[in-house]
């Protein structure tokens, strides 16, 4: 049985929030962690965007880094990076055959098993270790506080990219619960980087940052002093702490990225001046530059633009929406969504139904998906057209067999669903040149 195959065992025992666990695993892994130069992404929605702006950012000044992320889009190996290539299958062998037989001696202790997130962060952590990086990204997994990610006792920063509903019957069901959890990763004496619209969570943010003497960067009043933003990036122009970035091109779309590039440039100044790392501009511009963050705003393709977009909660879902309206205004936009069933689906929706067109309703390739025809239902109780083609790919060639009406198709919703796609779209471009 491959690597994969077996992490994925430990999904019977469920996605649990809480540090005990974990403790035990990395104690008896020797706290590989403790070794690393970590900086710490947590947040509703960006987290992911901002940590690989940074990552790149730090890669293309020479710095050999790691980068934990999740979901992967297409494969597994995707969510432990390290110096600009996914962990190799016999690396990932190797790395769990050393955690799982810790697993199996703390299991014969009495402990309970980790979850199967717990194992996977173990092994990036350990794989981190024996590569010797000169830095990690860590990209937390759900929430802050009982994340696996959090086993980490000294953040060169923490960051807080966004708060909103999500999660809420595991994270609290107010803002200011989620804001609590997700400041559980701030640590005594670490800098925090918070870019959060909301004054409540902003409150719950610099309360645990007094608490822990760990100053706080609120960068959620910095705007671009100049912004040219275009299909496929922007120019963007702005001042951080005192620090004059002009005309730094980014790749990725939409004004929530250019929100995402002010807090990782501010996360890069901090670790500048506090000389931990050395950078030159042209080195960092081009790491920007170079930034991807695949599902999205992921354009693959044009004419008409067909665009991925892993839009999972309201907050996301509103980001995209504003994002095409901006681009396909009064325009024709073909929607192609699935979305889970413990979501919140109308909020999703409502959002969606703000730039589509026409709808066609899929399902995600997961357990909890919310069938088609449901999903279909709920679309057309807002006036919209919607069909059910509950299989991914048939629903793929659908929307393929009838692009030339639109003007844009967007494929959005979970990222179960985004990345059948994506490895279905690039399946047939190496088939033949369909798009």
């Amino acid at each position: 049985m491959n690597a994969v195959k077996r992490i994925e065992e430990f999904e019977r025992f469920g996605s649990i929030l809480g540090l005990e666990r974990m403790n035990v695993l990395m104690e008896l892994l020797g706290n590989p962690q403790e070794a690393l130069k970590c900086v710490h992404v947590a947040g509703t929605n960006g987290k992911g965007s901002v940590s690989r702006y940074i990552y790149d950012s730090l890669e293309a000044n020479g710095y050999r880094c790691g980068l934990f992320t999740s979901p992967f889009i297409e494969t597994f190996n995707e969510r432990i990076q390290f110096h600009g290539k996914n962990i190799s299958d016999s690396e990932l062998e190797k790395v769990t055959d050393i955690v799982l037989d810790k697993v199996s001696e703390m299991t014969s202790m009495g402990y309970t098993s980790p979850t199967e997130f717990e194992v996977i962060t173990a092994e990036a952590f350990l794989y981190f270790a024996m590569k010797n990086a000169d830095f990690v990204v860590l990209e937390v997994g759900l929430g802050g506080s009982g994340d696996s990610t959090n086993v980490i006792s000294r953040p060169l920063v923490s960051v807080i990219t966004s708060i909103s509903l999500d999660h809420t019957d595991r994270l609290g069901s107010t803002i200011e619960e989620i804001a609590a959890e997700k400041a559980g990763i701030i640590k005594d004496g670490c800098p925090v980087v918070s870019n959060v619209d909301s004054d409540a969570a902003r409150k719950v943010i610099a309360k645990t940052a007094y608490e822990h003497k760990s100053r706080l960067y609120d960068v959620s009043g910095v705007h671009a002093a100049s912004c040219e933003e275009k299909l496929g990036g922007s120019v963007v122009s702005v001042d951080i702490l005192g620090t004059w970035y002009n005309d730094v091109e980014i790749c990725m779309t939409g004004e929530f990225q250019v929100r995402n590039l002010i807090t990782a440039l501010t996360v890069i100044e901090i670790l500048r001046r506090k000389r931990i790392i050395s950078i030159t501009r042209e080195s960092l511009y081009m790491g920007l530059a170079r930034a991807v963050q695949p599902g999205r705003f992921e354009i693959v393709g044009e004419h008409p633009y067909i665009i991925l977009d892993g839009a999972h909660n309201p907050d996301g879902a509103r980001a995209l929406t504003e994002t095409v309206r901006k681009f396909f205004d009064r325009e024709r936009v073909l929607f192609v969504t699935g979305i889970l069933a413990d979501k919140d689906a109308e909020g999703i929706l409502d959002r969606f139904c703000e730039a589509a067109s026409s709808f066609i309703a899929a399902e995600p390739a997961s357990p909890r998906r919310m069938a088609a025809s449901e999903l279909a239902e709920r679309i057309r109780r807002r006036g919209i057209e919607a069909e059910a083609i509950a299989d991914i790919r048939e629903a793929v060639r659908t929307a393929m067999d009838r692009m030339e009406s639109y003007d844009a198709v967007v494929f959005a919703g979970s990222f179960y669903l985004i990345g059948e796609i994506r490895r279905f779209i690039n399946e047939e471009k190496q088939g033949a040149d369909v798009l």
